[in-house]
């Protein structure tokens, strides 16, 4: 398997679950202690080798490149202010060594149309899709768990956890065979079976790494 060195990000979403708050703040950009939501799943993209940073957009999400992007005066600013600590966290928000791409969704048609709208840039490599409303706080990345699950059996990997049975008609819960530590193979995705019929109780969370030809069934769903 070839590096993966692009994440995907679907972030046109209009975070309606979190309304009033998300009506004029992307849901991303809603703040966990001292960074918004968004910069966590950044950072773990990072730190797994990630160095193509690819934005799904829609309207009203601006924030999100502004974030990222570079703002001279401010750091003009704390510079002339002596503020030394603050300055680094402003220039620590986003390495040196990666890019970041925005793409507009021109409308919002779901997750699989989202992750389409990056073929052009992806290409023909593996990649990475991170929902950033699934914040995972883990010792590995779990963008790096996956990769090395993916190098070491082939093919395209999900992120799983596993739940409650009770938990299972909220989440998609996947059907097959244990192929490995904490590895499972897919046979079948069923979208929130009722406890007393769910295959299992792994659901799926927002971390994937896909090999290139989803695209091609992407087109066709």
């Amino acid at each position: 398997m070839n590096p993966v060195r692009k994440a995907v990000f679907p972030v046109a979403g209009l975070g309606t679950r979190f309304l009033p708050a998300t009506k004029a703040m992307p849901k991303e950009m809603l703040p966990v202690v001292d960074k918004p939501l968004i910069q966590y799943a950044v950072e773990e993209a990072v730190k797994s080798g990630i160095t193509d940073l690819i934005f799904i957009t829609g309207r009203h999400k601006r924030s999100i490149e502004d974030h990222f992007d570079y703002m001279p005066e401010l750091e003009h600013e704390l510079e002339q202010k002596g503020k030394e600590e603050l300055l680094a966290i402003v220039r620590g928000i986003l390495p040196s060594n990666v890019n970041c791409i925005y793409i507009r969704q021109p409308a919002p048609l779901g997750l699989g149309h989202a992750v389409l709208c990056a073929e052009p840039v992806v290409g023909n490599e593996p990649f990475a899709v991170l929902l950033a409303d699934d914040l995972i706080d883990a010792d590995v990345p779990v963008t790096q768990q996956l990769i090395d699950v993916a190098h070491a059996y082939g093919g395209s990997v999900l992120g799983t956890q596993v739940v409650a049975k009770e938990e299972t008609k909220k989440y998609g819960i996947i059907a097959g065979d244990v192929v490995g530590e904490r590895v499972r193979g897919v046979d079948q995705i069923v979208e929130k079976p009722d406890p007393e019929v769910a295959p299992s109780t792994s659901a799926v969370v927002g971390r994937y790494i896909l090999e290139p030809e989803i695209f091609e069934h992407l087109r066709h769903t």
